[in-house]
């Protein structure tokens, strides 16, 4: 007697599923064994100074490399610092372009191969940046200090930026323009008491009491910001009376020096020619 095949049942199908299920899970972990060791960026943080820009992040690579974007806001994606093993990446000649616009950028992760890779990397994106509102201001620079009787005059030389106009670089001045202020801090030598002033321009013109000498050091300032509003002050210069008073005498000594030189050679030059003249009105009386 022939023994007739029971059909397939629920308990067949529900087998045969599992399988498939498991061999797809090992598919796909087969496939995305290569960014097992990829490690997602963060903390990632705009560094500026006088718009010179560093999007900086973490960590430091192992097994993998990074790629940086930027971008305007509504603007495309624009590809920096491929594959690096460094934690920053140099954004400025994209900064500068327009420093009232907002940028975002992004830092994906790539596995050490990353030549070979074709599969959709992880990434973190970046707070928004605008240069003009955040860049920090750097410490300034005193360009000429002199003190005349009772005045103190002080001029300030902008910093140059990256920032480019029909191929010439601007100072912070060319553009913060009058949003940029500056500030004196000045006192006597010999006291600490310390005294203000401001200008708009890069120059300052104060009143002093006359012999007496000065120390001072300024800092930029933009008041209308929230935030990053002043520059760390610039060094402490100091006005000397001594050293002008040693100055003037060394010149008078100087003078005194090549006059007298001058003197002497006219003299010697004058006694040789009278001794020759002598000489010569003596000679016919010997002959006699």
């Amino acid at each position: 007697m022939k023994t007739r095949a029971r059909p397939r049942g629920p308990r067949a199908e529900a087998a045969a599923a599992r399988l498939l299920l498991l061999a797809w899970a090992l598919l796909q972990v087969a496939g995305a064994s290569g960014t097992a060791d990829v490690v997602v960026a963060y903390n990632l943080t705009w560094k500026s100074t006088n718009f010179k820009t560093i999007l900086e992040w973490e960590p430091k690579p192992i097994n993998h490399v990074y790629t940086v974007q930027i971008s305007p806001r509504l603007g495309n994606w624009k590809s920096k610092c491929f594959y690096t093993t460094d934690t920053e990446c140099d954004l400025t000649d994209e900064i500068v372009n327009d420093v009232h616009q907002t940028y975002q950028a992004r830092v994906f992760s790539y596995p050490a191969d990353a030549t070979d890779y074709s599969g959709e990397p992880p990434f973190t994106n970046s707070p928004e940046f605008i240069p003009y509102i955040e860049t920090k201001l750097g410490q300034p620079t005193i360009q000429s200090f002199k003190q005349v009787g009772t005045e103190l005059n002080v001029i300030v030389q902008d910093a140059r930026t990256l920032v480019k106009v029909n191929g010439t670089f601007l100072s912070l001045r060319d553009v913060f323009g009058k949003d940029l202020s500056y500030t004196l801090y000045y006192w006597k030598a010999s006291s600490t008491g310390k005294k203000t002033a401001k200008t708009n321009t890069n120059e300052f013109l104060i009143d002093v009491d006359e012999g007496q000498n000065y120390c001072f050091s300024v800092q930029a300032g933009i008041p209308s910001r929230k935030a990053n509003q002043k520059s760390p002050e610039s060094p402490i210069e100091c006005t000397s009376h001594e050293k002008e008073m040693f100055l003037v005498i060394g010149i008078v000594v100087l003078v005194v020096i090549i006059f007298t030189i001058i003197l002497s050679v006219s003299l010697y030059k004058c006694r040789k020619v009278r001794a020759r003249q002598s000489g010569k009105e003596s000679t016919p009386l010997n002959a006699a």
